[in-house]
């Protein structure tokens, strides 16, 4: 009988279990967009034109990969291509550009307020960046703008590892 007591409850409710879901096919289905949309935003940014042989080089896939993602991004209005000219961003493009860099920038920076290097911090940046939901990327930022410290002892909460 005591043993049943101490048993804890080991799925959260289905609305919000299946929510959780939900949310990440999402985000998955966002990343290489994003991914594509930010780099070629960072290489037109530097002066550089955003050519298929550089996106394919700095995403470490092939350059019919990219044209083909490319076709994609044209159809869905955030890029142009130019015939010898590379890629542009539409308006569209760019605001989706901004957002993913800021929600990037805040990632990688709470991170590195935690102490990871700035190798790690970046690389872990560029998946939790597209997971992270709004919630919790304002929390991060909260915590940043408060300095961690700070915000680690006026927001305690006990978290129960499995």
């Amino acid at each position: 009988m005591e043993q049943k007591k101490k048993k804890q409850k080991s799925l959260v409710d289905m609305q919000l279990h299946s929510e959780g879901f939900r949310a990440n096919r999402a985000a998955r289905q966002k990343v290489l967009v994003e991914d594509y949309v930010e780099l070629i935003s960072d290489l037109l940014a530097e002066g550089q034109e955003a050519r298929q042989v550089d996106i394919a080089g700095r995403l470490g896939v092939s350059q019919p990969t990219v044209a083909k993602m490319l076709a994609r991004l044209s159809t869905e209005g955030l890029v142009t291509q130019k015939p010898y000219r590379g890629v542009f961003l539409t308006d569209a493009g760019q605001q989706m550009a901004h957002k993913a860099r800021h929600r990037h920038g805040i990632v990688e920076a709470f991170l590195l307020a935690l102490g990871i290097s700035e190798e790690n911090a970046r690389i872990d940046a560029e998946g939790i960046e597209h997971y992270v939901g709004p919630e919790t990327l304002a929390a991060f930022e909260t915590a940043l703008k408060k300095g961690l410290a700070q915000f680690s002892s006026t927001n305690t909460v006990d978290v129960k590892l499995r």
